[in-house]
């Protein structure tokens, strides 16, 4: 028996050749029959502010059109990741707009999104994902789900678009409740960008889905931040640095709301002999998959954390982290303040959360020889790097947040196992059945037996196929048969932004321009160019989230050809643009660690972590974003190499803030 989304899909396929050809190539706006009636009312030029989340008490100021921050010679970093570059104090500070490899591609120059070369409509953002990203099951047996699942992390560490909630119901509705299209232009609010379903779709079939909700991003020019001829930037809330504001907030409101203010922990909630992050008391409206209002539903310094299991499990293993760290400093300097300990608890945390991005997460993503190659790592011989420079700018590259890190949606894994001490699987739980439902972490043994199941579990594949989990059923409530898009959502929102096509990012990573469908046989396969010939007019109309995603993979990483050259370049301007990166040893350009605790802190794993501050896990490979084998075998945790701290005991002349 063919299963049931497999079977939607063949109809689908079945009913667009057919009849709705003119949904894969660009086609004449007064041919489409979704045109006349909604798609004129996408392209709205601005719209009011930020909309609420549901998370009111954590959503950020609204940007200020002049940032002039007020710096002080700290020793640590601010919140808000101003103040890092002396020269530009405004570099990669939080509510600051994006930056860019390429001018952006809009259809009018300032916002409205992009069209074809012949200024016909692009396809259906729903028929390009269905049509280059179905769920074919493919595992990697090399890698865990740790790997996918530290990336979202670190890209939730990097970015947040301003006016997207991203996971919780948006106040916005650009379609019905029941996923039906705005009866007329009048009724469409202004930020909508609504993903459109074509006739036949797997949603439209079974439930009569039209309709996806999505809000445009806010930018400079919704906030009268720039002149009416310069085009729109988008904006985004958080720091862009590698500073953990995920777990301490982007601001100094945030910040105090998740402290405990005393020892220099952030707040906890104890419950059956574990600490939980704290309570949100607005569980309808944050964590919308709640069944009761009496439910687990956490607070942390990002708005985010309840959006899926693995990723809530992960800010609570940050969370204990740094209580962990602060007893631990606690003790050694009891004289300490709260202050002292808190910031010198965060300093730490960021740090190694900073070392197992570069030395352990990006040279299996973007490969050893490449990462050494292009100054993201370094060999180690026990001293500093050194490598900061005020003049590169770690703004985050609007190509990076919104296309090539994204591609990594396709690692996705629809159905979690849970798994024993010994690594045996005793059950699964269904992804789509927990987003924004975090309360399956507190029940029974759950917790570690997901926290095992990252070490454990093979991610998927890096390849195209996307698992339907996040293809039909995205954020779905348990009330709901479907559910978003998120590969329709990365296609739509990389023209929401405007981004420069596939073509021209080729040529700036220096790849030669394709002037032929043929000519992307350079670095993708013909199917894939045959699928792209049938969904684009002309090769410059292909977008960068189509195909960069459909690239053959570099050897020896995850990634494409294109996408390589824009994370790389990402990373590297995150790494040397930060003041305070970890391996930066003089006080005015680091944070000031002497090289006896440098070399502490390379000893932080990401295996660590998860024996460190899981309920009871004994046993843990050392490199956890990889398969058990014979040269990674399961290790019992003490065992694992870890931070001696005695290193920050003041008196022994070892650390530069109290000498």
């Amino acid at each position: 028996m063919i299963p049931y989304i497999e079977l939607l899909v063949i109809c689908l396929m079945v009913t667009i050749s057919r009849t709705n050809a003119q949904y894969y190539h660009g086609s004449d706006p007064d041919d489409s029959p979704y045109y006349d009636n909604y798609v004129k009312g996408f392209f709205h030029p601005s719209f009011p502010g930020d909309y609420p989340s549901g998370n009111e008490e954590l959503l950020e100021p609204e940007t200020q059109c002049n940032i002039n921050p007020i710096c002080t010679d700290s020793n640590y970093r601010t919140y808000d990741g101003s103040c890092n570059n002396p020269v530009n104090p405004t570099w990669g500070a939080a509510q600051t707009t994006f930056t860019r490899l390429l001018p952006p591609n809009y259809a009018d120059g300032i916002s409205a999104p992009p069209v074809a070369k012949s200024g016909k409509v692009l396809p259906l953002a729903r028929v390009v994902s269905l049509t280059l990203f179905p769920d074919i099951k493919k595992i990697d047996p090399r890698f865990t789900l740790a790997l996918m699942q530290y990336g979202q992390i670190i890209t939730h560490d990097m970015d947040l678009i301003a006016g997207s909630t991203q996971s919780t119901p948006h106040s916005t509705r650009c379609c019905t409740d029941d996923g039906q299209i705005l009866s007329s232009t009048a009724s469409i609010p202004t930020p909508c960008f609504a993903i459109l379903l074509p006739e036949g779709d797997p949603q439209s079939l079974a439930a009569n889905k039209r309709c996806m909700n999505f809000v445009r991003t806010i930018t400079n020019r919704d906030r009268n931040c720039v002149d009416n001829e310069k085009p729109a930037e988008q904006i985004t809330t958080v720091s862009h640095f590698l500073d953990l504001s995920l777990v301490y907030g982007n601001t100094l409101q945030v910040n105090q709301q998740i402290r405990q203010f005393q020892g220099g922990r952030l707040l906890a909630s104890e419950r059956n002999g574990q600490s939980w992050l704290p309570q949100n008391n607005n569980v309808s409206a944050v964590c919308s998959g709640a069944l009761s209002p009496n439910e687990p539903c956490y607070l942390a310094g990002d708005l985010r954390v309840n959006q899926n299991p693995q990723l809530t499990l992960l800010q609570t293993v940050l969370m204990r982290e740094h209580n962990r760290l602060a007893d631990a400093l606690a003790q050694l300097n009891p004289h300490w303040d709260d202050e002292t300990i808190f910031q010198e608890a965060r300093q730490i945390n960021i740090a190694q959360h900073q070392h197992v991005t570069y030395y352990e997460y990006l040279p299996l993503l973007l490969g050893v020889t490449n990462s050494l190659k292009n100054g993201l790592a370094h060999e180690n011989h026990g001293d500093y790097v050194n490598d900061y420079s005020e003049s590169v700018d770690p703004t985050i590259i609007n190509e990076h947040a919104t296309s090539a890190f994204r591609f990594f949606h396709n690692l996705i894994v629809g159905f979690l196992n849970m798994v024993t001490e010994h690594r045996e699987v005793s059950g699964t739980i269904r992804l789509s059945d927990w987003f924004n439902r975090p309360a399956v972490l507190e029940q029974g043994d759950t917790f570690d037996a997901l926290t095992r199941s990252l070490s454990t579990q093979p991610q998927r594949k890096s390849t195209q196929f996307v698992d339907s989990e996040v293809t039909q059923f995205l954020f779905r409530t348990p009330r709901q048969q479907f559910g978003s898009d998120l590969k329709a959502t990365d296609i739509q929102r990389g023209r929401d932004h405007g981004l420069a096509s596939y073509n021209d990012i080729r040529v700036f990573c220096g790849l030669r321009r394709a002037h032929t469908f043929e000519d992307f046989l350079d670095v993708i396969s013909p199917e894939n160019v045959e699928k792209l010939a049938a969904l684009y007019e002309h090769p410059d109309d292909v977008e960068l989230n189509a195909g960069g995603a459909v690239e053959v993979l570099v050897p020896g990483t995850l990634v494409g050809p294109v996408n390589l050259c824009i994370l790389t370049e990402q990373f590297y301007r995150t790494r040397v643009g930060d003041r305070f990166f970890y391996e930066n040893g003089a006080p005015k350009t680091g944070p000031g660690f002497s090289l006896g605790q440098l070399n502490e802190i390379r000893k932080a794993s990401f295996a660590g972590w998860l024996c460190d501050n899981g309920n009871n896990v004994q046993l843990m490979q050392p490199r956890a974003f990889e398969a058990v084998s014979e040269s990674n075998p399961l290790t019992p945790c003490e065992t694992l190499p870890s931070i001696d701290l005695s290193l920050w005991k003041e008196g022994q002349g070892l650390h530069s803030w109290f000498t």
